[in-house]
């Protein structure tokens, strides 16, 4: 389980970063792996919806090791 919340807040603050690096350069880079600017119903908020990815990774990975491992 810990591997797998580990793997998740990678994700997590991968696609954040990537969806700041977009919008930071006004697509200039268009990563083929950042999905967040994709979805259309988050326009005008994709800054925001990248922070809160980034937040969430962090926060899953600090969960991720507080994850007792069992057996």
């Amino acid at each position: 389980m810990k591997k797998f919340l580990g793997f998740v807040s990678f994700v997590l603050i991968v696609q954040g970063g990537g969806g700041l690096v977009h919008e930071v350069t006004d697509g200039r880079f268009n990563l083929p792996w950042a999905a967040l600017h994709r979805f259309g119903f988050l326009d005008g908020y994709e800054v925001y919806a990248c922070v809160l990815l980034i937040v969430l990774g962090i926060a899953v990975g600090a969960a991720s090791d507080a994850v007792k491992r069992r057996g």
